[in-house]
């Protein structure tokens, strides 16, 4: 009897105790499961990690991409176009021959001279050997004064004419050399306007030679940002057809008088291109960057300007936190502000309709991973 109470005893205490045990383990698990339930849950989408980098600002500009060189190769004679030798797209050297025009004409007018140039040495080397004869002879009194000035005369005679006949026979030289068509600098032939058998004359375009390697952008500006620009200033810019890409330059000239129509400014850019990436005649808009700094920033959407302080909403320990900021230069750009003061680098910001949570709520960030859990 006595040993069934014992046992009956220790069944009860055995109860009692994993009783106590399941009830403490639910007043535990409670609060956290509540406390989970409180935070809210925010997509990597809504939130921001400031950095460190570099923020530019400055007036904005359009325009459009010119060749620093082009040239316009026109004929200097008259003639037909005998043949061609370079195509718009080819790349040539510089003095590279383009085309021959017709040269018969002005190959018999060369000859012509040539041969009259032949003609007057003869008779130059003559009178000059007469003239010679005449001095020894005056010195020696076998003539007279009148004879030794008729042979200066007849001397000086020959020179003229020989001179005139070389200048003629240079003067045919030259014509017959135009009508080789010389490319005057290397570069990328971009248009041919003749053919052969073309008929051309003084003045004729024949080809267009761009010298790709280096290009300008020739751009508008706003007359009221005119003080913020100057020659050396970096330029960068976006360029029509090269999505994504980013394109720089300087800017070496500035045009003193604003256009009365728009109340812009012309100005000029050098731009290196090098790998010959940018072609002409294609539209860019960017900006000058007047002012370059590497700061903290910040998306301007994380900003809230309509207090009496510009302020952020920062996680900071899991719960909002709403702060000051300082605020420096934009970039409108790319839509982000220096932050002076107030935040540092590392500090995660809330953006879009996250900015909207009250100081205090507590915040769980949702990543990738806990999206795959």
């Amino acid at each position: 009897m006595n040993a069934r109470r014992v046992l009956g005893t220790h069944a009860l205490f055995a109860l009692l105790v994993s009783t106590a045990a399941a009830s403490c383990s639910r007043g535990d698990a409670a609060p956290d499961t509540s406390a989970a339930a409180s935070a809210v849950i925010v997509g990597p989408e809504n939130v921001v990690v400031i950095q460190a980098r570099e923020i530019r600002t400055g007036p904005t500009l359009s325009g459009a991409i010119e060749a620093e060189r082009v040239a316009t190769v026109r004929a200097e004679v008259s003639g037909a176009v005998m043949t061609t030798f370079a195509e718009p797209g080819q790349r040539v050297g510089g003095g590279a021959v383009l085309a021959r025009i017709d040269d018969s004409a002005i190959r018999d007018q060369a000859l012509s001279a040539r041969a009259a140039v032949a003609t007057a040495q003869n008779a130059n080397d003559i009178a000059q050997r007469e003239l010679e004869r005449s001095e020894a002879l005056m010195k020696a009194g076998a003539i007279a004064e009148r004879d030794l000035e008729r042979a200066r005369n007849g001397a000086l005679a020959a020179q003229t004419q020989l001179a005139n006949t070389r200048a003629i026979y240079a003067s045919a030289q030259k014509q017959q050399n135009k009508t080789q068509i010389i490319a005057p600098f290397g570069g990328v032939v971009s248009a041919r306007q003749a053919n052969a058998g073309d008929i051309v004359s003084p003045g004729t375009a024949l080809f267009t030679i761009v010298d790709p390697s280096t290009m300008r952008l020739e751009a508008s500006v706003p007359a009221q940002s005119l003080a913020l620009i100057r020659v050396g200033l970096p330029v960068e810019f976006s360029v029509a057809g090269y999505e994504g890409r980013r394109f720089n330059g300087r800017v070496t000239r500035i045009n003193p008088a604003a256009d009365p129509t728009t109340r812009q400014v012309r100005i000029t850019a050098t731009i290196p291109n090098a790998g010959a990436t940018l072609v002409s005649g294609l539209f860019a808009e960017g900006r000058v960057a007047s002012e370059t700094r590497t700061a903290p920033v910040i998306p301007s959407a994380a900003v809230d300007e309509h207090g009496v302080r510009p302020s952020v909403m920062r996680i900071r320990n899991g719960k909002v936190e709403r702060v000051e900021v300082d605020l420096g230069i934009r970039d409108d750009q790319s839509e982000m502000v220096e932050a002076r003061s107030g935040v540092v680098p590392g500090d995660t910001l809330l953006l879009g309709t996250a900015r909207g949570l009250s100081v205090g709520t507590p915040v769980k960030v949702n990543t990738p991973n806990d999206v795959r859990r």
